[in-house]
């Protein structure tokens, strides 16, 4: 699976890198390590498989970055899973309102954060909308 991994934290890609690693499934992690970066990836390659989008990040948050992707033809059915520490009921009552695939809040204990992400991959794998 191709992923785009959008995170400003370099120990949140770290930790992401890491936990995917003990995966079985082997996956292709793009970095973007904001919005912006994010979009040019998106213009000039091909397109990932999911998105994983950190909310608060500089230059353009992640709630910008979805309302900019959900507005382009082109990239507004990519599934985006939102990944953030941001337990603000309005940020994610805001993204599902935007179109987004689902949210998940990292937690602080690590195994709780791989069990989360596997558990993300591995619906993502067996989706028929990776296959489609």
């Amino acid at each position: 699976m191709n992923v785009l991994f959008i995170e400003d934290d370099m120990i949140e890609t770290m930790k992401l890198q890491r936990a995917i690693s003990k995966f079985q499934s082997k996956h292709k992690i793009v970095e973007a390590k904001n919005g912006e970066e994010a979009l040019a990836l998106l213009k000039t390659g091909s397109l990932p498989d999911i998105v994983l989008l950190d909310l608060n990040m500089p230059r353009m948050s992640g709630i910008e970055f979805l309302s900019i992707l959900k507005a382009d033809d082109k990239l507004k059915f990519l599934p985006i899973i939102i990944l953030t520490t941001s337990e603000n009921r309005v940020d994610l009552l805001k993204c599902f309102e935007i179109g987004i695939a689902g949210y998940i809040i990292k937690p602080l204990k690590y195994e709780d954060y791989e069990s989360k992400l596997r558990k993300v991959f591995d619906y993502w794998e067996i989706s028929e909308l990776i296959k489609a």
